[in-house]
């Protein structure tokens, strides 16, 4: 009876824990639309979603007869659009032949370092990305234009570059997952290599091709700092390549500092409409996986393309590798080059303190504020995902509609963009502390943030799990509470280890979220989580979008890549560690 009781309360903790996903996203959504009806219902929605001129005052408010500003966003919706399909042209068409490349051409001896190539860029943060297109791809692109290269063409290829190891990575699992008899079935009836790849894989992979497109397109169109620094930010049209204009989510990035009360309801609406396009997006998605069965059962089965048509995809797949190798290299380089000399020449700036009324700037806050919201979001963040997935892949029935809006909320909250993470800790958490910006309010919104990583990388852990482990400890008595305390999450160490380096990545990279839940000036060393703060990343983009502290941007871009290196390494030592001890 003890054994039973046990497995009922167990069963009622993980279940209970697990609704918080379902309470998250309620609360994004809830929060949102309540903050932005008093907006709708003093502008109208119509003239909000299509009118064409963005000028707001910041001294309307709901109280009065009639508002003197404008608030159109129509033309920042389709910048949004295009930089998105844009960036998707560019990085996905890339990204598709790159993992092309990996499965089934690329040599051994470098298909590791090719790998590599994949996780370093997915691991730069954003912010290093828009740095990066400031203070090198402008200067470029400003020699083809008579503006300073800003524009829809650098913001695609800046978005096109983050988005690409997301492609690489998906498309190539799809291509993994086709069945090899397909292969050798092409290679039986006589075509070559490149036919078979060519004629009967890539067109049986489809639709994890359009499932990695559609993700990318999400990715771009959520993505915040570093549009910011390349797209020039006029609340226009993009008319022309290098033409300025602005972004949805760049839009709430830059005025909700300073915004008046109709003007801040006009950018948490903006919000609900951004989060609207990626709910679009992500549902785009899941119809695609939904009919992955029946797409690839209409996989081709002719051997026609021509060896002039196989040779320009060859090329294009060896071309792809060998760009996404040049971009890696020149990223690095050229900020290796530049913050390091800095580095050298005031080694201060890592571990002087600050001192206020002083030019001088320092990272050292920053540093420790970044740590501060690790530490605390990762205690909030992991027992919560941790518990949400023994749940769901221990208790749970797959039929229930209960574990059908979990799976559905923790998807939801892995495609809402950063942006609006940021604008719901503007609106919840801060007034909760005292109405300012702090360390806490801005822990507490990035840990939502990262509750969906932790729990789907806890899932795949759980799910490798031997099922004879489980068995063995039921034939000796063993109750499924305790056995999934004593035997089965001590298996699936290694993988809730791997999410725990992963989520600390995440902060380490995320700038958007703690702008309005953090704070965004550089300042003294925090001394409590109710003080405010800015992390590594937002510290980068508040000395690069300043232009005054340029030398101090670079410095601080390179240590935030050594950071990020770093973790990247020590969470392959570990989690190799890991399953060695576990095997042996």
């Amino acid at each position: 009876m003890k054994k039973l009781a046990s497995d009922r309360i167990g069963k009622r903790v993980f279940f209970g824990v697990s609704l918080f996903s379902i309470v998250a996203i309620v609360a994004i959504f809830g929060f949102l639309i309540g903050s932005s009806l008093p907006f709708f219902r003093k502008v109208g929605i119509s003239d909000f979603l299509l009118g064409t001129v963005w000028s707001p005052d910041r001294y309307d408010t709901y109280q009065s007869t009639f508002v003197s500003g404008s608030y159109g966003i129509f033309p920042m919706l389709v910048g949004t659009l295009l930089s998105g399909t844009a960036a998707l042209l560019f990085g996905g068409t890339l990204g598709c032949f790159f993992a092309i490349f990996l499965v089934f051409f690329c040599p051994k001896p470098i298909k590791r370092f090719c790998n590599t190539l994949v996780l370093l860029l997915a691991g730069i943060p954003s912010v290093v990305y828009g740095f990066f297109g400031i203070s090198f791809l402008l200067p470029r692109l400003s020699r083809l234009s008579p503006t300073n290269g800003s524009g829809l063409l650098a913001t695609a290829l800046v978005l096109g570059t983050m988005l690409l190891p997301t492609v690489v990575a998906l498309y190539r699992t799809a291509l993994e997952a086709v069945p090899k008899s397909y292969y050798t079935g092409a290679i039986g009836l006589g075509a070559t290599h490149a036919q078979a790849v060519f004629c009967t894989v890539v067109p049986t992979a489809r639709s994890g091709k359009r499932n990695a497109l559609i993700l990318g397109l999400g990715r771009a169109l959520g993505e915040t700092m570093a549009v910011i620094l390349v797209a020039g930010n006029a609340p226009t049209y993009p008319k022309g390549l290098f033409r300025s204009f602005r972004v949805l989510t760049a839009n709430i990035a830059m005025e909700m500092s300073y915004a008046g009360d109709v003007q801040e309801g006009a950018l948490i609406a903006t919000g609900c409409v951004l989060l609207a396009l990626i709910f679009f997006v992500n549902l785009l998605s899941d119809v695609q996986t939904s009919g992955k069965k029946r797409n690839e059962k209409r996989r081709a089965n002719g051997l026609g393309y021509s060896r002039f048509l196989l040779g320009i995809k060859m090329t294009l797949t060896a071309l792809s590798a060998g760009f996404a190798a040049v971009i890696l290299v020149t990223i690095f380089g050229f900020l290796l080059t530049k913050g390091i000399p800095v580095l050298i020449e005031q080694p201060s700036l890592i571990y002087g303190s600050f001192r206020f009324g002083s030019d001088r700037i320092t990272l050292l806050p920053s540093l420790v504020t970044t740590l501060m919201t690790v530490i605390l979001s990762l205690v909030i963040a992991v027992p919560i995902g941790v518990m949400t997935a023994v749940y769901l892949c221990e208790y749970a029935s797959k039929r229930s509609v209960t574990v059908r809006l979990i799976e559905s909320a923790i998807g939801l909250l892995n495609g809402v963009p950063s942006i609006v993470y940021g604008l719901f800790g503007m609106i919840v958490f801060v007034p909760i502390f005292g109405g300012s910006a702090s360390i806490l309010s801005g822990s507490l919104t990035v840990s939502i943030l990262l509750l969906p990583t932790v729990t789907r990388a806890t899932e795949e852990s759980l799910s490798a799990v031997e099922s004879g482990q489980r068995e063995g400890s039921y034939a000796l008595g063993a109750g499924q509470t305790r056995t999934v305390l004593k035997i089965v999450l001590p298996a699936a160490l290694p993988g809730i280890l791997s999410a725990i380096f992963l989520s600390i990545g995440r902060v380490l990279c995320e700038s958007a979220p703690f702008l309005y839940t953090m704070g965004s000036v550089l300042g003294a060393m925090p001394r409590g989580y109710l003080d405010s703060g800015t992390t590594l990343a937002a510290a980068l983009y508040q000395l690069a979008g300043e232009g005054w502290h340029i030398r101090e941007a670079y410095a601080a871009a390179v240590v935030l890549i050594a950071l990020v290196l770093l973790l990247n390494l020590f969470t392959g030592k570990i989690a190799a560690k890991l399953q060695k001890n576990n095997h042996t």
